[in-house]
């Protein structure tokens, strides 16, 4: 392979709680390409309500690097650990970094759930704000639902299709 044309992967790190946000921060200051799935919330303080963005997976960022920049992210302060198998990190394929991106960018109402799910119909959305997305489709106390898996962190948006335009 070319030393000019590396090749970038998505991965998923794990960071020190709450520190998310300040994460995303220093690693685009660093250059790196990351990404940070934010949701808004309406949070309840004893004298006031407020909407503010939460991550959608607590303690979660991905970022998109080349193997070589693989130890630079721990001069983010906050960073603990790649998400890891075996002790090697684990890659997140592109189509699930960007079915993330377009649930959340689209503002679709999902749920997360940190569970491995049983195999079901194999689908692809051919039209609407999702179109393109590959998931898992079953039949859930009468909603149909959409799952969205994040294979190898154990995370999955879930999705009522019933709700989407």
């Amino acid at each position: 392979m070319n030393t000019q044309e590396q090749e970038y992967k998505w991965y998923a790190l794990y960071t020190k709680s709450r520190a998310e946000k300040k994460v995303l921060e220093q690693l685009t200051q660093m250059g790196i390409k990351a990404y940070l799935p934010l949701k808004r919330v309406l949070r309840q303080w004893s004298d006031r309500k407020k909407w503010v963005e939460v991550p959608v997976i607590s303690s979660y960022i991905f970022i998109n690097i080349p193997e070589t920049d693989y130890r630079k992210v721990f001069d983010a302060n906050g960073v603990v650990s790649y998400v890891s198998y075996k002790g090697k990190a684990v890659t997140i394929p592109d189509h699930e970094i960007e079915a993330m991106r377009k649930t959340i960018e689209n503002n679709i109402e999902f749920d997360v759930q940190q569970r491995k799910l049983k195999k079901g119909e194999k689908i692809t959305i051919t039209s609407g704000p999702l179109k393109g997305v590959k998931g898992i489709i079953k039949e859930v106390q009468g909603n149909k639902k959409l799952y969205i898996s994040i294979s190898n962190i154990g995370y999955t948006l879930v999705i009522n299709m019933e709700d989407v335009q």
